[in-house]
């Protein structure tokens, strides 16, 4: 960029050149002619990276682009004030302590991806693109904060990105500069709202669980009534239910149950006689199952 190496050698080597022939034909303004000339190609000659564009004053007015590449410009005359590297550039910036629309603050990391599109109009347009750009950008990032809510940012950032571009994009254009996209990196929120956020989620968390096993009650209720219009139908599979559950508790927990007689007449166990020999009956088959 600018005065290359390879014209700061051709420059050197055309005085040494003219100003040893020079000294041999012993012709001194040969030698100040040697001078003149390398110093005219010194600063006639420039090369432009594959990625640039140099913007070309004569006498103080833009006259063109050059680049890349070798290309000459005369000396005195022209002037390259601005080299414009066509690549993509990414540019960090931050929005610290801005309010969202429900007047939360927050500190938004972010980073923007453009690049030049028209040379000429990022250097007569604006005196420092880059530093015009990134202004730009962080005053776009606080108002995209303070028209959204703090739930929206958290969830929807891909529409925040889009919508951040979108504003970039409309403030850069008369630069010629042309806004890629945006990704919010990091959205900080205080430590007290976090832990609040935190109790808000557990809350709801067991706000679900409860409703959950409402429902549950609800589905087995309703089992229990299907449950009990068939026993209403069948007495006696109510009786044989009755006496299942009376048999496994018992076989389960080895101990006496003691039972109302009210309860062992309508399971037609005969009262106290059909609980002794349904008990005598189980004492039988308790050692046959240890056995």
């Amino acid at each position: 960029m600018g005065i290359h190496p390879v014209t700061v050698g051709v420059a050197v080597l055309v005085a040494a050149v003219l100003g040893w022939i020079g000294i041999k034909v012993e012709f001194a303004a040969l030698g100040g002619a040697g001078v003149l000339l390398a110093w005219v190609v010194l600063y006639s000659a420039r090369i432009a990276k594959q990625w640039q564009k140099s913007v070309i004053l004569r006498m103080g007015r833009f006259h063109c682009l050059k680049g890349p590449g070798l290309f000459f410009v005369i000396p005195l005359v022209d002037t390259v004030p601005y080299w414009i590297d066509l690549r993509t550039v990414t540019t960090p910036f931050t929005a610290e302590e801005t309010l969202t629309k429900d007047s939360v603050p927050v500190d938004v990391d972010a980073v923007l991806f453009w690049r030049v599109v028209e040379p000429m109009k990022a250097a007569l347009e604006v005196e420092n693109y880059r530093q015009a750009i990134s202004w730009a950008s962080q005053t776009a990032l606080r108002d995209v904060i303070g028209e959204s809510e703090l739930a929206a940012m958290l969830a929807g950032r891909q529409q925040i990105d889009a919508k951040l571009c979108r504003m970039i994009d409309e403030r850069t254009e008369p630069w010629g500069i042309k806004a890629l996209s945006v990704e919010i990196r990091d959205v900080k929120i205080p430590v007290a709202l976090q832990d609040a956020m935190s109790m808000q989620a557990q809350a709801e968390r067991e706000r679900q669980a409860r409703v959950i096993l409402a429902e549950s009650e609800v589905q087995v209720a309703n089992k229990f009534k299907q449950a009990s219009n068939s026993y209403l139908e069948s007495p006696v599979a109510l009786h044989l239910r009755g006496m299942n559950i009376l048999l496994e508790g018992m076989r389960q927990n080895s101990t006496i149950v003691i039972v109302p007689s009210s309860a062992v007449e309508t399971m037609g166990l005969g009262a106290m006689t059909g609980i002794s020999s349904l008990a005598k009956e189980l004492s039988k088959e308790l050692p046959k199952k240890e056995g």
